[in-house]
Order: structure tokens, then sequence, then C-alpha cells
């Protein structure tokens, strides 16, 4: 393939990917799915009159349609000054065990099934659905300048989520993890949602004002994360629409926040050995004590900056690489999660969130509906909050910032963060 664009073409790039899937799917507390997925296909990209040319195919037969189709879209492509990398050796980031293979149907049914049994033996109303599945791909990766990747992943995930209806009042709580381990406890997920289930039992009068808000490691993703991100994105950077442009350097939030984009980390689900361009993997920070320190760039957004990717350049099979982040980790503080709750006298706890991409994200504005939170009425839960809202400010509630967990957890494998205890989030409710 590579051969062939290079004759209509002086750049050109191979992807290929090949992935087997094997869920077992539940819903209404039993299995309702098993089934084996396999795919294979190829994308190329090329560089042509300084455009970029993309096409995809599950073809493995049809090069020639594949070849005349991306030089065809070239003419239609953006423009582009990028150079796809020379061959670098990469680090070895483990990310594939062989163990997960072996992991039996049979044993991912009773797995999900004996989670499900397990908590519904406490909570019979509950109505389950979820999945537990194990995933290998196997990506490569060829480029007319002779860099050449190839690795295999494989990651194993386990993921309930149950509703609980009483009358007109709807209960939603959930959990999941997920590993490039095979995962046979589930006893972190079946604790965390007994957990939920215990606080939201009693539901308590809305609080509003301006309150001191304590975001779980679910809420601090569901709510500060994406708006906070989408500043350090390379694509909003080249384009003029972050609110960081030109701000390496300062402080932007509280010193107590040091977050880490890192895929480097083994055995972890959003790691690799180089990204989907073949950029090696390297941990950097995004901010460091509070200061903006790096941005996230593929090989696109890069050139358009004039600096060199940072190995974030992530795809699907069908789409060109988009600047993303892949492993994200904040810092743990030091204050306990009992001890950021007996500070508050009147406040919130938020958990999961519904809608929390409204509001002008670019400018790290939130504003969503309380899914799952409960009240802090003098130290202690008092239960949860229905018809609650909160709105913000990323930027400002972390520079309002009362503490940083001491115990961070990770979330669906590309995640790690603590508790954040903010003050001053605006919250309204409906009664």
């Amino acid at each position: 393939m590579l051969d062939r664009a290079l004759k209509v073409a002086p750049e050109a790039e191979v992807f290929h990917v090949v992935t087997r899937e094997t869920p077992a799917i539940f819903e209404a507390n039993r299995l309702k799915m098993l089934e084996t997925r396999e795919t294979a296909g190829v994308a190329l990209r090329l560089i042509k009159d300084g455009r970029l040319g993309f096409a995809v195919t599950t073809n493995m037969e049809d090069i020639g349609g594949l070849v005349d189709n991306a030089v065809e879209l070239a003419a239609f492509g953006a423009a582009t000054c990028l150079e796809l990398p020379a061959h670098t050796e990469p680090p070895p980031v483990a990310v594939y065990d062989p163990a997960i293979e072996k992991i039996s149907v049979d044993d991912m049914v009773h797995l999900g099934q004996s989670l499900i049994d397990g908590i519904r033996a406490t909570s019979s109303e509950l109505l389950f659905e979820g999945r537990v599945s194990k995933t290998v791909s196997t990506i490569s990766l060829l480029n007319s300048r002779g860099g050449e990747v190839t690795y295999t992943k494989g990651v194993f995930g386990v993921g309930m989520e149950a509703m609980l209806v009483r009358g007109e009042d709807m209960l939603f709580v959930g959990e999941h993890e997920s590993s490039c381990h095979p995962i046979s406890d589930t006893t972190a997920i079946r604790e965390s949602i007994e957990e939920q289930l215990e606080l939201a039992k009693t539901v308590v009068e809305p609080v509003t004002g301006s309150l001191p808000v304590i975001f779980t490691p679910h809420g601090v993703a569901g709510t500060l994360l994406g708006p906070l991100l989408a500043g350090f994105n390379g694509r909003n950077i080249v384009q003029g629409s972050s609110p960081l442009v030109g701000r390496l350097g300062e402080t932007i939030i509280d010193q107590r926040i040091s977050i880490w984009d890192d895929p480097t980390i083994p055995y972890v689900p959003g790691s690799s050995t180089t990204d989907d361009e073949g950029v090696p993997s390297r941990r950097k920070a995004l901010i460091e004590r509070g200061v903006a320190s790096s941005f996230l760039y593929d090989l696109q957004t890069a050139c358009q900056a004039g600096v060199t990717s940072t190995g974030n350049g992530s795809r699907s099979l069908g789409s060109l690489p988009a600047p993303s982040a892949s492993v994200l980790v904040i810092d743990e503080g030091d204050v306990s999660y009992a001890d950021m709750i007996s500070d508050v006298k009147d406040g919130i706890i938020v958990e999961r969130l519904l809608g929390a991409g409204q509001g002008n994200v670019l400018a790290g504005d939130f504003n969503a509906n309380v899914l799952l939170g409960y009240r802090i009425s003098n130290g202690k839960p008092s239960g949860r909050v229905k018809n609650t809202m909160i709105s913000g400010n990323a930027y400002q509630a972390l520079n309002n910032l009362a503490a940083v967990g001491s115990q961070a957890r990770w979330l669906g494998g590309s995640l790690k963060t603590p508790a954040l205890y903010c003050r001053g989030i605006s919250v309204a409710a409906r009664s």
C-alpha cells in the first residue's frame, strides 16, 4: 500500500488496526447477549501538493481503490506543513497481558452475574445493565520516512449501571473498572455501588447559593476536567479560541494542582508505546503546581503552531488524527475525603452529572444537572439531593480550592484523580 501511494504522492502513511472484542452484555439483571466481533481495516493518509488526502477501507484486496480515493480527496483536503516522523526507538510500554485472551466466556458471564446477584441480595429492586468485555487490538503503522510501529494491546473491562424506581423517584448508580490485566475481583465495584446506594437512600431538601462543593473522582471527570482540557487542546490553541493562548509559564489555577499526561504507565488501557501517528510516548506536565506547562499537539496542529508534536495524536480507524489527552494523572494532596466532608457546614457532594457540557466550554464554563449528589449538613452526608444544578467556571473553581484529596483512584483506564474540594460553586435547586 505504501509503495503504491508513493508512486502518486511524496509522503504517505498506512495505519492498520485489527481488533477482536468479546462482550458479555447484561440487561434487566441477566445476560442478554454474548458475541465475538472481529474487525480489521486500513487507513491511508498522504500529502499531495501540500494537502492531506485520506481514505479508509476494510477490503485489503482493493489497494488501488484506496490510493485513488486518497489522491482524489487530497484536492479538497486541509493544507498541511506536517512532517511524518522518522523511525525512532519508542519507550517499552507494557499494555498486553496474554492472560486476557485465556479468560473464558463462562468466566466472564459468571463474573458479571455474580456482581449483579451479590448487590441485589440486599437491594432487590435494582435493575442492572452493563457488560464484561475483553478486547485485543493490534495496531501497525508504516510511513514514507521510515517510521514503523507495531504493538498489541489487551483491555478487560467490567461496568455496571443500576436504576432504582420508586414512584416518581429515579435513582441511578454505577461503577466501571478496566485494566490491561484480567479483572477477577469486583469487590471495589460492588462496594462503590453499595456506598452510593447507602448515601442515596434518604432524599433531603436541596440547598442553594454559593456553596462548598466536593467533587468525587467521578465528579471531577464529569465537571471540571472537560472544560479545563479544552484549553490545552492544540487545535483550540492554533485557532485562538483557547483562553490559554500565550499563557504557558503562567499560574492559571491553585498551586496545589498538578496534572500530567502520561501514556507510559504500564498496563493502563490509555497507555501506548507511541501515539496514533508514530510519535514516541512520553510523560509531560500540562499543569505543574498551578502553572500551565504544555499544550497537547498532534502533527498537524504542531506544524500550524510552529512546535513539535507532543505525541498526542489520537484517532479511530475512520478518522484523521486529532490532539487528545492519553492518560491523565492529577497529583494527590494531603486531605482525606472524610476530613473534607467534616469541614463543610452546608454544601453538596457531586458524584455524577447530566449534561455537563452545557455553557461556554472553551472558556472553562460548566453548567449541569446533578444526576447523583448528596447534601452535607454539619460535616456529615445527610442524604441525596434532587432537582439540583451546579454552574461555574473550571479555572475559577480551581482557583478557589479548599483541599485536594489524599487518595486518587483510576477511572476508565485513562484518568487517575483524587477528590477536589472547592468553595463558592453556584448551586441552584427546584423544589
